[in-house]
């Protein structure tokens, strides 16, 4: 089994920075894509960023773009999230994911980590 860990979250103001690390590990294959999704008590997981290993492509949600960026280290099966301009509304729990596959003859699985809490206030 492949697992997903999240760090780097905590307490910050309004207006601050966050980088939050996911290191994938186990039994990997390859990594299809990585991406960031967050969840605020009471409402829906929703996506905030993601990044397909083949192409280079990259999504942000609306909510997010031009202040959080996703970025990978393919050789260490990672993926950060750096945020920016931070706002009390980004205040969630933060779930890093992985498309991979555990062995070359294997089909392709999503997995998620445990979670960090992002919370922006003042």
């Amino acid at each position: 089994q492949a697992q997903l860990v999240e760090s780097g979250g905590g307490l910050v103001q309004p207006g601050g920075s966050l980088r939050l690390s996911c290191a994938a590990s186990g039994s990997i294959f390859s990594i299809n894509a990585m991406g960031w999704y967050r969840q605020a008590p009471g409402k829906a997981r929703e996506l905030v960023a993601t990044s397909v290993t083949n192409g280079g492509i990259t999504n942000y949600a609306d909510s997010v773009k031009g202040r959080f960026t996703i970025s990978r280290d393919i050789a260490k099966n990672m993926a950060f999230l750096q945020m920016d301009s931070l706002k009390p509304e980004d205040t969630a729990v933060y779930y890093c994911n992985a498309w991979l596959k555990e062995s070359v003859g294997g089909k392709p699985r999503s997995y998620w980590g445990q979670g960090t809490q992002v919370t922006v206030s003042s």
